[in-house]
């Protein structure tokens, strides 16, 4: 996985999560040890990963087999220069890995949509009309994207009180969404739709991504124009991005769409993966709790279909944007990735350790998503995304 490290030696630079170590890209590049590889080396040296990414992808494939030869244990080369290109990843800081443009959120999870749609019209169809027929997103706020390990601080906002009326205040239903983000990896031009067959030629790569939502605020001013400050406040993206190629192993057949989608949403090919995940609730001063375990594979529309319909308008994808699959949860209540879900809207506190109950966040609580596919014994995983709640700010004096 790439990413872009900062440590007391230099500045922010790319490098390559390797076990619990770092390569460091930058340094393998001034030892001449990517000589072979066509790539104007300064790419290495910039603080995101943008320039890498527009080198194109016979790059992208041209320097990961050759960091895999450097990592190969019978690779003598590494040995001489080990302690010069490779360093503890607890010593390193990480960034924001990529420039990020724009930022689109999508609501794919058919089984999240479901589980909403039943808590807020219990007496309809738990799904829109439309939710088969397209995927549905919004365009959120690239500025409040944060690298993993930024604190989350809980935000103030109108929301309605006990009368209804509106009040201001801390939000009192702060939550997290288990999402993964597709990292763009190729421009096309303003006035071009991307056909779904050559929509995964524009997918660089994947990160675990967790879109922290204050349930509260966002349920006041959701309608007519949907999010807005339930959302914007904060967004958490994992700090390794998985090159998209890595997940081909993995790739399975999604579900049965019904009905079947126009036509510039058809494929042919399995656009789903097989990839585990799982939501970590930490309280402060206790002990990490699996809460929820569910699977890319449940989504219902595909990465593919996501960009194929992003752009049908001709709307112009940019390098290092980032688009959100939206909630990912699975059929079964222990495989649901929210909050909301797993406690029924704050109806039924969900129980956890030392006498512990959660209906929403807390100030204190850690949240980390985990992601990884293949066998348990030698999985391939994603980075973890990790914030932290703290307290809200002093609303502004009048």
């Amino acid at each position: 996985m790439y990413g872009i490290f900062s440590n007391d030696s230099s500045g922010p630079r790319m490098g390559y999560k390797h076990g619990d170590t770092i390569l460091d890209l930058a340094a393998v590049a001034s030892l001449g040890l990517f000589d072979t590889v066509s790539i104007h080396t300064a790419v290495f040296s910039q603080p995101a990963l943008n320039d890498f990414i527009a080198s194109g992808k016979t790059s992208w494939q041209a320097v990961g087999q050759r960091i895999n030869q450097l990592l190969a244990n019978n690779e003598a080369e590494l040995d001489v220069v080990r302690a010069q290109v490779l360093l503890a990843a607890s010593r390193a800081t990480m960034h924001l890995p990529v420039r990020i443009g724009d930022y689109t959120d999508f609501y794919a999870g058919i089984h999240h949509a479901e589980n909403v749609g039943r808590l807020f019209r219990p007496d309809g169809d738990p799904l829109l009309p439309n939710y088969r027929h397209m995927p549905v997103a919004y365009h959120g706020r690239s500025s409040s994207i944060v690298v993993s390990g930024t604190p989350i601080r809980r935000p103030n906002g109108q929301q309605l009180g006990p009368d209804g009326q509106p009040v201001f205040g801390p939000s009192r239903a702060l939550d997290f969404e288990l999402e993964l983000g597709l990292i763009i990896g190729k421009s096309n031009p303003l006035g071009e739709p991307i056909p779904v067959d050559a929509a995964e030629e524009y997918i660089f790569g994947i990160t675990l991504f967790n879109d922290w939502s204050a349930r509260d605020i966002q349920r006041w001013e959701y309608q007519p124009l949907g999010p807005f400050l339930g959302k914007n406040f904060g967004s958490s993206l994992s700090a390794w991005v998985m090159p998209f190629a890595d997940l081909e192993p993995f790739r399975v057949a999604g579900p049965a769409q019904e009905p079947a989608p126009l036509s510039y949403l058809q494929t042919g090919k399995d656009g789903h993966f097989n990839v585990a995940l799982d939501v970590v609730l930490q309280p402060a001063g206790g002990s990490e709790v699996v809460i929820s375990q569910s699977n890319a594979r449940h989504l219902y529309w595909s990465f593919a279909q996501m960009i194929a319909h992003h752009t049908v308008n001709g709307c112009n994808l940019t390098i290092g944007d980032v688009l959100a699959t939206g909630t990912i949860s699975g059929s079964t209540p222990n495989s649901a990735g929210s909050l909301l879900e797993l406690s029924y809207n704050g109806k039924q506190p969900l129980a956890l350790p030392d006498n512990r109950h959660r209906t929403f966040l807390e100030n204190g609580d850690r949240v980390t998503l985990r992601g990884w596919a293949g066998p348990i014994d030698k999985p391939v995983q994603l980075g973890d995304v990790t914030g932290q709640i703290t307290p809200s700010p002093e609303p502004l004096a009048r």
